[in-house]
């Protein structure tokens, strides 16, 4: 269960819907959620509609353009991130004969989480956890999952951090 006003849950009906939500949580990362959700339609417009294959074909000329692009978070490395995250999610759709394969190839979600990080950028424990939720995969119950990485599950920060 994610926690009470957590993201809504979503059935992908192909590899945009994955990738969209896999970018939300990258340019989640370390920001306010309101200020993603209040730039959201900017970002689909900037890549597509979240085709990956067309994200996958942005030139560096293209990421400079968005990276001055003031419809969306300018964040440099995370526009380079989602770029080279398309790529691979088209790469592990291919190899596995569907995104939803490969993310069910592992044996468990410790073992998912451990591959997503490890092949995706800008995707930490937190990204991860959000998005196998809000696509629909098994993930532990919210409480315990914030527990067993030392996060207050109110307030989603790091009880090392305080």
């Amino acid at each position: 269960m994610a926690p009470e006003g957590g993201p809504t849950r979503i059935k992908p009906k192909g590899l945009a819907d994955y990738f969209e939500v896999m970018t939300k949580a990258v340019f989640q990362s370390g920001i306010s959620w309101r200020v993603v959700e209040a730039k959201w339609d900017g970002f689909r417009k900037a890549f597509d509609g979240f085709d990956p294959s067309k994200v996958a074909n942005l030139t560096p000329r293209d990421v400079d353009r968005l990276a001055e692009d003031a419809s969306i978070i300018r964040n440099r490395r995370k526009i380079e991130a989602t770029v080279e995250n398309a790529e691979t999610m088209l790469a592990l759709d291919r190899k596995h004969k569907g995104f939803t394969r490969y993310l069910r190839s592992h044996g468990g979600f410790e073992e998912t989480v451990a591959d997503l990080r490890k092949r995706f950028r800008f995707l930490g424990d937190t990204g991860c956890y959000c998005f196998l939720y809000v696509v629909g995969e098994e993930v532990p119950g919210h409480e315990r999952w914030a527990e067993s990485r030392g996060v207050d599950p109110g307030s989603m920060r790091s009880k090392r951090a305080r």
